[in-house]
């Protein structure tokens, strides 16, 4: 750089300072989201519920499935919302993601979801038989948006919870197609203020149409700033 001019070595400088101030983690750019807890169900036993897992009904355990292993809620009975609980203890700044598998028949469908904040926190559930896409707190319905599942495919679903101000929180969600890409935006939202609980993850299902539901690649984060 020696046979350059003053202005275009500094301007070299200043725009490669830009360039590793814009790379360097936490800088610039917000910080990636953490992994806190994920599990594919490779390592674990089967026809059993993995170690650290707590159901709260029904009978799920790990099988095999399309050449890999996965966690199964059996087809029968399909008497209530079963769900199990996984992952670290978390309040506000996580999401969860997971991808859920169902078969409809006739006009029978399941239900199923994720779910952040305990056994009564909140639940990003799909209902076929609605053509639905919902946020439950409990056993209350808060939201919902169209939802077009297809069944026999692979569904992902993605829920999170953060801080959006002063004493506010949101509560957002979205699911999609497994093989097609993640909606950028939020298809599903609401707005609470009043404090999350702290509790763990949950996968949910009701097996309405007699047939089992599988669930893999649970994922829990902490949410970038």
């Amino acid at each position: 750089m020696k046979n350059m001019p003053e202005s275009t070595v500094r301007r070299f400088l200043f725009l490669f300072v830009c360039g590793v101030l814009l790379g360097a983690p936490g800088v610039a750019r917000g910080a990636e989201p953490k992994i806190l807890y994920q599990n594919n169900f490779e390592k674990a036993a089967l026809d059993a519920l993995p170690d650290g897992f707590l159901a709260l009904e029904g009978d799920f355990k790990v099988k095999e499935a399309e050449g890999n292993k996965v966690l199964e809620l059996p087809g029968a009975p399909a008497e209530s919302f079963y769900g199990v609980l996984f992952g670290p203890v978390t309040n506000s700044g996580v999401g969860v993601s997971a991808r859920i598998y169902g078969t409809g028949t006739k006009r029978r469908y399941p239900s199923f979801g994720v779910g952040l904040n305990g056994a009564g926190g909140y639940c990003l559930r799909i209902s076929p038989g609605k053509q639905a896409l919902e946020i439950y707190k409990g056993d209350e319905l808060r939201t919902n948006a169209p939802f077009a599942w297809k069944s026999g495919a692979w569904t992902r679903l993605r829920l999170q919870v953060r801080a959006a101000g002063d004493q506010t929180w949101k509560v957002e969600g979205k699911a999609w197609a497994q093989g097609s890409d993640e909606p950028k935006e939020w298809m599903i939202a609401v707005e609470e203020k009043t404090a999350p609980a702290s509790g763990r993850a949950s996968v949910w299902g009701t097996p309405y149409s007699g047939t089992p539901i599988w669930f893999d690649d649970l994922t829990v984060t902490e949410l970038g700033n």
